[in-house]
Order: structure tokens, then sequence, then C-alpha cells
């Protein structure tokens, strides 16, 4: 059974679908871009099931600094073929207890949610490196916990080709995303307290989920901009046989889809 999901990965694959053709498009004019979207998912987690978010878009392409919704970055390197950053990114795993999780398939678990604590959300710092060419695209990002939410990290490789159609610029992709054992049992394991208190020892460790999916970007005349995205991850046994999981979860789907308008901000428009 294929559930959907939306980790902070959905969002971050989103605004790599706007980094490839900026939503403020033409060199001459403002770098910001503002705009709505949405994302369909239905989580993972036991009895989370599906809902309808939508996701304000903020964009900003600098020389060296850019903000792409959930993702800070600052280029050292920016050349035709390869640019080195670092990076900032906000992660959206984890679950609040009373209302994200449905305590009778959490009980049919095993697990009485009286027990369990919150997953908090955190902040993510690392590096990521890019390589363009003929070829296409290749994407390395190295990150870890900020916050100290999960002290893990997390490593992701993607290969993406462009392509030009109908207008735009659509990109198969695929690629991998490790998660170290600290980010996995923290999200997926149950935690020292919780299993002090009677809840089941269960820690994944470390974890690889292989993806593939494409993304869309599409200029609607010359200030608009319409970006997209789907993606399939394959979630391991690791991750599936948790007992905050919904039983028969093999794999999630990551469905996005937005418009922005490339646009000056008041305190720079001319007077």
């Amino acid at each position: 059974m294929t559930r959907l999901l939306l980790p902070v990965l959905l969002t971050a694959f989103a605004f790599d679908a706007m980094a490839q053709a900026p939503v403020a498009a033409p060199p001459e004019r403002s770098p910001w871009g503002i705009g709505v979207a949405a994302a369909v998912s239905d989580s993972p987690y036991a009895g989370e099931g599906t809902r309808v978010i939508p996701i304000p878009l903020l964009s900003y392409e600098g020389e060296r600094f850019y903000f792409r919704g959930v993702t800070a970055g600052w280029r050292f390197v920016d050349t035709p073929t390869f640019e080195f950053s670092a990076l900032a990114k906000a992660r959206f795993d984890g679950f609040d207890v009373d209302d994200d999780l449905d305590r009778g398939q959490l009980a049919r678990n095993g697990i009485d949610a009286d027990l369990l604590e919150d997953r908090d959300r955190g902040l993510d710092v690392g590096v990521g490196m890019e390589w363009s060419g003929r070829a296409g695209e290749l994407q390395l990002e190295l990150l870890t916990d900020a916050t100290d939410r999960s002290g893990g990290q997390e490593a992701s490789l993607q290969y993406g080709y462009p392509l030009r159609v109908g207008g735009g610029v659509l990109t198969p992709i695929a690629g991998a995303t490790w998660w170290s054992g600290d980010l996995a049992d923290y999200y997926y394991g149950t935690l020292r307290e919780e299993v002090a208190r009677g809840v089941v020892d269960y820690r994944p460790g470390a974890v690889t989920m292989p993806h593939a999916g494409v993304s869309f970007f599409r200029p609607l005349g010359t200030t608009w901009s319409l970006v997209g995205s789907l993606r399939y991850s394959h979630l391991p046994d690791a991750i599936t046989d948790s007992p905050l999981v919904d039983p028969g979860t093999d794999g999630s789907v990551s469905m996005f889809i937005g418009v922005s308008r490339g646009f000056t901000p008041w305190w720079l428009r001319r007077r």
C-alpha cells in the first residue's frame, strides 16, 4: 500500500524546481518572488490521514544569498558548471501525539499513546554541491541537526536531466537519501524515556530511501510562474515496521503545485 508523505523534502524538492528557472526570471527584474501552493499528504504515521496543506511561496535569488521557502543558502562557489553553498533548511518531520496520531491504531500496533512524546520539528545546517552540464545535474547535500531535536545527520544525492517541454522545464530525477541512526530513531523509533514507561523498544537505525520523480517549471507571461513536483520514495522495512507507522505502508508519494509572481518589495520601489 502506497502512502503519501509531506516531509521537508517535499517543499525543498518544489523549491529546487523553482531554482532551475527563477520566478523573477528576467535578469533586469527584481529577484524576489511570492505566491501560493498546495500539497496533498497522507502521512505514514499511525492514523494521521490525508490532508491538503496551503503553503506560502517566498523566494529571493541574489548573487550569493538565496532563500527558497524553507531553505536558505550562501554560495561560496558559483560557476556555470559547479556550485558550492552553505545551507540552512527547516525540517517538518514529526508529529503531535494528541493532534496527529490515532490512539486506536497505535493501540493495535501495541502502543499506548499516553506514554508517547511529541516529535518536534527542527532546523538542519550543512553544505550543498551541484554539478551541471550537458549530461544533466547532480546534487549532493550533507546536513546535520542544528537544534538537537534528533542530533542526527542526513545525506542526499540526486540526479536530474532538465528537458524543455511546452515552454517550460520538465526534470526527471532519481536519487537516494540517507538518515543516520539518531535521525531515524527519533522520528520513527521509540525514545528511551518512552521505553522506560513501558513502550516497546524500537530503533530502526540508519536507513537509505531511494526516490524518483519529476519536477516542472513554466513561466506564465512575464511575471507569473507555475511550479510542481511529483516524487515517490521507497521506505525501507526498518521504517515501515515501526509501531508508529500505519501497517501496510511501503512507500511515499509527495505532490506539490504552486504559482508564483516576481515582484519588487515596497522598500526597493522608486518613489
